[in-house]
């Protein structure tokens, strides 16, 4: 049997760069440990089969295992991220190639758009950093035609709500919360979402690994870096001392709960200050996540305190069981409603191949383009 001609320095760092461990790994390419470490040394060549097998498992391309030293792994974005005021160093597997299937899906849209004559899109880039909150709010509610805060429904409904709205503007909206199979999970303490710039195609990730009354929040969010025309990926922190980053959470607390009402509302008096959350949430239809965050930059609670809420909050998400959606409604969930009908319609009038189509939508089969064309209403 052919051995595969790689190099063998490439296999450590594709397992490395994969986050896997070893024993998982070495459990994932039916080996033991010792074997595994005897064909990343060189001591054993691997079967043209097993290379191929190890690049599937590692999440990389089989052909970075002939280059000769590592591709360089560097975000396409700019990192808005911080801890402690720095940056952080070293994006996952998984965020990595999440970015990469954005802009491949945002520069398809965009060769769609000019196919079809359309202009620039009069969103991105309307105000900028040095804008104050209040403006930006304000010319954000004229846009998606939205008061100050919902009269009914619950913050679901109005998460739904936005993201509609978002779309009508031209803007792509995407949520998932792993990159294709649970396997590969995001991971909320790595990012929370990001916006990516395009006169014609702007887009807004959130990261739906997090809990669900965080994610309004970042949408928001993101969608304030669409409107200041700045792509870049954020962590959603409570202390960064990026200026765009300050400004896009002032924006989004301020449009989803106004602060002069809030502080109408707030009352100090209480034993313990999260007895003001039912009503506050019965009032602005947004989670008690926003609420606590809101009340933290208002000065109504402390660092600490949020913290401990948080904390409950993030546990009580991580524990919660419930019955999955079905595969279509999950994939409607995740993918832009304005892209899924896109990539649906060119392939389904011959001028985009099935194949192609199944890779923009996640992994839809082929031969299932056409149920997924009914589910989306087409």
């Amino acid at each position: 049997m052919s051995t595969a001609n790689i190099n063998t320095q490439m296999l450590s760092w594709a397992r490395t760069r994969s986050g896997i461990a070893l024993s998982d790994f070495a459990q994932k390419c039916h080996v033991d440990e010792d074997r595994l470490l005897a064909w990343e040394s060189g001591e054993t060549a691997l079967t043209f089969s097993q290379a191929m097998h190890y690049a599937e498992k590692a999440y990389i391309p089989f052909g970075y295992l002939f280059l000769s030293t590592p591709p360089e792994d560097e975000l396409p974005i700019p990192d808005l991220r911080t801890i402690d005021g720095q940056g952080v160093q070293r994006p996952s597997a998984e965020l990595l190639d999440l970015v990469k299937l954005m802009l491949q899906r945002q520069e398809w849209y965009k060769d769609y758009l000019k196919q079809h004559l359309s202009e620039a899109n009069t969103i991105v880039g309307r105000f900028s950093v040095s804008d104050g909150v209040t403006t930006i709010v304000q010319d954000m509610r004229k846009h998606l035609n939205i008061g100050e805060h919902p009269q009914r429904g619950n913050w679901e409904d109005y998460y739904r709500d936005l993201v509609k709205r978002i779309e009508s503007l031209g803007i792509l909206v995407m949520r998932q919360a792993h990159l294709g199979h649970f396997t590969r999970p995001l991971k909320v303490e790595e990012f929370r979402g990001f916006a990516i710039v395009d006169e014609l195609a702007p887009m807004i990730f959130v990261n739906h690994a997090d809990a669900m009354g965080a994610r309004l929040f970042t949408l928001i969010h993101e969608l304030c870096h669409i409107w200041i025309g700045q792509s870049g990926l954020s962590d959603g922190s409570t202390q960064t001392q990026r200026q765009e980053e300050i400004l896009c959470n002032a924006v989004a607390a301020e449009l989803l709960v106004p602060e002069q009402e809030f502080r109408s509302l707030w009352i100090d008096q209480l034993e313990n200050w999260q007895a003001n959350l039912p009503a506050l949430e019965a009032r602005f239809h947004v989670s008690t996540w926003v609420l606590a965050r809101r009340a933290l930059t208002l000065g109504f609670i402390s660092q600490e305190e949020y913290g401990f809420f948080i904390s409950a909050k993030v546990k009580a998400h991580k524990n919660k069981e419930a019955n999955g959606p079905s595969y279509y409604t999950m994939k409607k969930a995740q993918i832009s409603t304005a892209f899924s009908k896109a990539v649906v319609t060119e392939a389904l009038s011959g001028q985009l191949l099935l194949r192609e189509a199944s890779a923009l939508l996640g992994g839809i089969k082929p031969h299932k383009i056409a149920h997924f064309a009914k589910e989306l209403g087409l």
